[in-house]
């Protein structure tokens, strides 16, 4: 019953996504697939938080559309969701949640806490952070850089990964209470941390804050660039100004969505610390 009640709402989920323009086609069924695993494997705590990353990042990416629609046009971070983009966002989550299901344990749902408060807080920095009136800076040697650029950080932005990280904190304790966790998973230590809210929120603040700065660095380091021939920009997309562009650097596999992956496993390597 619990899969086919997570596929009746991944679907519903997926339908709106697709009709909000927020996801593309393969977007929409990556989304289904995904929600369905969530909650036929999990629960509301699984399932509460991915969809809580999926509508504020979502509704986020609207405000003020038309501002942020020239950075979209240098920067692969469209606000319609592909199939890639949804995996890298929410891939390692489902894994986590499948592993926890075969074996609960603690270390899967802190992990889990840290790598959705990573995404959510990488996109409200984003997203919230592209508005500000004040251009973002290097993260490596403050050098301003465009609105949108992989690598920038601003106050506004930090200000917003720490707000989020925070809401997914408290989320997962929410969720947790509302649909508690395998009972094998809470006997795992002598004093769960699954039984502190407080726990829960530093576990979102840490992990969402390592993991979007480590996204930034990542991006200001080895994530893969172009160059628009005709206009000279450094971009992320393999066509600008109606023209192929040509490598500029960066690893060559170490698009947007692997740096959004790998940042999300130093985010869940940073909540995990919490059950030392």
């Amino acid at each position: 019953m619990d899969w086919l009640i997570g596929f009746v709402c991944a679907g519903l989920l997926a339908a709106l996504g697709y009709h909000k323009h927020w996801l593309s086609t393969s977007g929409a069924l990556a989304a289904m697939v995904m929600g369905t695993v969530y909650y036929g494997a999990g629960n509301l705590f699984w399932f509460g938080l991915l969809i809580l990353f999926f509508i504020s990042g979502s509704v986020l990416s609207r405000m003020k559309r038309e501002r942020k629609r020239k950075i979209e046009q240098d920067y692969a971070k469209g606000s319609r969701r592909d199939a890639g983009q949804v995996f890298a966002n929410g891939g390692l989550g489902m894994l986590l949640c499948i592993g926890n299901a075969i074996w609960p344990h603690p270390a899967w749902t802190l992990a889990f806490i840290g790598i959705m408060a990573t995404v959510t807080a990488d996109t409200w920095a984003t997203e919230i952070g592209s508005l500000s009136r004040r251009p973002p800076r290097s993260v490596l040697n403050g050098r301003v850089l465009e609105p949108g650029a992989s690598g920038g950080v601003s106050v506004r932005g930090t200000t917003a990964a720490v707000l989020a990280g925070l809401i997914i904190g408290l989320a997962a304790w929410l969720f947790a209470t509302l649909s508690p966790l395998p009972t094998a998973s809470s006997m795992a230590m002598e004093s769960s941390w699954l039984n502190s809210g407080w726990l829960m929120l530093a576990a979102g603040l840490v992990g969402g804050l390592v993991g979007c700065f480590a996204d930034s660095y990542l991006g200001a380091t080895v994530q893969l660039m172009y160059r628009c021939e005709v206009c000279g920009k450094q971009v992320e997309t393999r066509i600008h100004c109606g023209q192929p562009t040509v490598y500029d650097r960066g690893w060559r596999w170490m698009n947007n969505d692997m740096v959004n992956a790998v940042s999300s496993i130093m985010g869940g390597a940073a909540a995990l610390l919490f059950l030392i």
